[in-house]
C-alpha cells in the first residue's frame, strides 16, 4: 500500500516510530510546543491517518493507543522515491548534486555516502 501523508501526519509518525504505542494526549503534549496543535487537531489527524491506514488504534483499554502501521524504513524509501520522481526526474545523482552544491552535505556525510556506495558495489 503506498504511503500518503502530509507533513503534519509525518510528525505524528515520527513520534510513533520513536516510541509506541502513544495516546492522543501524549502525542498532543509532545507536539504542542513545536506546532501549537490542540487536542482537536491531533484527533482529526489521527482519524485521517487511520482512514489512510498509516496508524492503528487499540481502544480495548481505558485510553486509545496509537501505533504506526507502516515501518519507518518503508515510509522513508517511498517518500524519497516520490521526491526523486517529482523534483529530480527519478535521478538520484541530481539529488546528491543539489545537496552538495547547496552545502547541505558535510564532509562526514560525503564519506558516509561513499562507504554505502562502496559496500553496495562490493556486494554486487
Amino acid at each position: 500500500m503506498p504511503i500518503q501523508c502530509t507533513d503534519a501526519e509525518w510528525k505524528i509518525l515520527e513520534l510513533l516510530w520513536e516510541r509506541e504505542p502513544r495516546s492522543m494526549p501524549e502525542i498532543t503534549k509532545a507536539l504542542e510546543e513545536e506546532t501549537g496543535w490542540t487536542r482537536h487537531t491531533v484527533i482529526t489527524l489521527l482519524k485521517r491517518m487511520q482512514e489512510k491506514g498509516t496508524v492503528t488504534c487499540d481502544d480495548s483499554g481505558p485510553i486509545r493507543m496509537y501505533t504506526a502501521r507502516v515501518p519507518q524504513a518503508q515510509a522513508r524509501q517511498e517518500q524519497t522515491r516520490k521526491l526523486l520522481d517529482r523534483i529530480f526526474g527519478g535521478k538520484a545523482s541530481l539529488l546528491v548534486s543539489s545537496l552538495v552544491e547547496g552545502g547541505e552535505l558535510t564532509q562526514a556525510d560525503l564519506r558516509e555516502v561513499l562507504q554505502v556506495l562502496e559496500k553496495t558495489d562490493r556486494e554486487g
